[in-house]
């Protein structure tokens, strides 16, 4: 009978005004692939954050147990002596150093107090390969993709002799491609390399497809186990203690239906990489949504979406753009942010820490930023009058947080996305371009963004929404554009599409079966 690696006993964890963990018991079983499941905020990064060291011994009160010895971690460097290594769902990277350098970061490969760059290269090498990474060790971070980064964290990982792994939403930025690879990662780990594995992640079907076990926390307490074994695990089942209800409808049913007329259309546009000289990211794209409209842009992560939305959006992005813009039918020529905020646009970046909102700043500052003038008078902020105004917004979206003095960085992944869908809703818009507008947030406040969304529609907003998830865009879209390599390569009405459809012409195209 498999040994228990790790138990964690009645772990309560406050932070000021929120009890995050409320006598949280979890125990995992050696070599087996723990999921831990939950709605945003309902505290299962905390929780390995309480087991990695991030929250030290004495921030928090009851008992970590690994093979058997009761653990007290001071940092992060305690919990890898022993081995244990966490992967957090933003990369730890450093884009301009290469992936050797990022692996041994902390932990360098020394000779009489010199750098040993053959041994680190050569050791990073053989633990590249067992990820399966085909890449130079000498080759720079920002020159591969997300999906290759997630592998490079990994290596990282096994370099320090892990045992016990945990991955905080490893998924969430890969194309369906680099997911199955890295779920298949972790079966090898498990079946061949005696490492166990704590996975914690919205996507329910990866959970189903690769886990042993399932621990399901709500509201900070943990609500039950389930064994693969001897229990019956199914979405609907797992949904079911997330959200402490049957959700029998995972999107709202649309109120709405487009009118006739066309809010937004885009007419052969093309742009080229900022970097790279004569590189399309995208190439003599067409689309047109109408008013009331959610229109759905699919394709594999690289295929140019985000590129075509940052681009319209005030040429935030890209070189030599060329193309029409209409708004409403009317040509309009937008060189800036401010102009495409002025000519009704709102984009919704898919980095919502990055590039979207100011988590070290308040909700109400975050909520009133789009439009500083509507809370302004004569110049000078009205803060009165920015607080009832971002109140007004917090309520209107549900936000949860006690006022609106509330940080960002201290909201849930749903709440934080909350206040980026809010702060451009206060910016009046007619055209909202949302590029991965649930990413991270689990399946309760992605119904209720559906949700929001519907609602713009209703209003007789164009919605153009960007999501790698199939099955999202199918749910909640009238029409669905499809890219592939830069260029627009097909459109499926709301009766036409399916994902085989989707992914079926994706492929064709990628093996130049398929000309726009």
């Amino acid at each position: 009978m498999a040994s228990t690696i790790l138990r964690m006993e009645n772990i309560t964890k406050l932070f000021p005004g929120v009890k995050a963990l409320d006598n949280v018991n979890i125990d995992v079983t050696e070599g087996e692939i723990h999921a831990i499941v939950g709605e945003n905020g309902a505290g299962k990064s905390t929780l390995m954050n309480v087991l990695s060291g991030i929250y030290p011994y004495g921030t928090y009160t009851g008992e970590i147990y690994y093979r058997d010895e009761l653990c007290a971690f001071r940092n992060i460097k305690d919990s890898e002596r022993r081995g244990i290594a966490i992967i957090h769902q933003e990369l730890a990277l450093v884009p301009h150093l290469s992936i050797a350098e990022n692996m041994y970061l902390g932990n360098e490969r020394e000779k009489a107090g010199v750098i040993d760059w053959d041994l680190t290269n050569q050791q990073a090498a053989k633990y590249m390969e067992i990820v399966g990474l085909k890449e130079n060790p000498r080759t720079l971070i920002k020159d591969i993709g997300m999906g290759k980064q997630q592998l490079v964290e990994i290596a990282k990982a096994l370099a320090k002799d892990v045992k016990l792994l945990i991955l905080d939403e490893p998924t969430s930025s890969l194309n369906e491609n680099d997911v199955k690879k890295l779920l298949d990662l972790l079966l090898d780990f498990k079946n061949n390399h005696g490492i166990t594995s704590i996975l914690i992640s919205h996507k329910l079907n990866e959970i189903e497809y690769c886990a042993d076990r399932i621990t399901i926390i709500r509201d900070g307490k943990s609500i039950e186990t389930l064994d693969k074994k001897a229990d019956e695990i199914s979405e609907p089942r797992i949904i079911k203690g997330m959200v402490g209800r049957e959700m029998t409808n995972r999107f709202p049913a649309r109120e709405s239906k487009p009118r006739g007329d066309v809010a937004f259309e885009i007419r052969n546009w093309t742009v080229y990489h900022p970097l790279y000289a004569g590189k399309k990211v995208v190439d003599d794209v067409s689309i047109k949504i109408h008013h009331g409209e959610v229109v759905g842009l699919a394709g594999l992560i690289g295929a140019g979406r985000t590129e075509l939305a940052m681009s319209v959006f005030g040429r935030s992005y890209g070189k030599q753009i060329s193309g029409t813009v209409l708004v409403d039918g009317k040509p309009v020529r937008i060189l800036n942010i401010s102009q495409a905020i002025q000519d009704g646009l709102a984009y919704v970046t898919e980095d919502r820490k990055g590039n979207g909102l100011i988590i070290s700043n308040s909700i109400k500052h975050n909520l009133t930023l789009s439009r500083i003038e509507f809370v302004s008078k004569r110049g000078v902020i009205d803060k009165d009058l920015e607080t009832i105004r971002a109140a007004e917004q917090k309520e209107k979206l549900d936000i949860k947080a006690p006022t609106v003095e509330q940080y960002v960085e201290n909201l849930s992944g749903g709440n934080q996305q909350k206040v980026l869908l809010g702060k451009w809703i206060f910016a009046r818009p007619d055209i909202l371009l949302l590029d991965e507008p649930t990413r991270g947030v689990d399946v309760g406040a992605k119904y209720e963004i559906y949700q929001i969304i519907n609602q713009l529609a209703l209003e007789g907003k164009a919605v153009l929404m960007i999501s790698s998830e199939l099955a999202e865009l199918l749910g909640m879209c009238d029409r669905i554009y499809v890219m592939n390599e830069s260029r627009l390569i097909a459109e499926f009405s709301r009766e036409e599409a399916s994902q085989e459809a989707i992914m079926g012409c994706i492929l064709q195209a990628s093996k130049g079966e398929i000309s726009a």
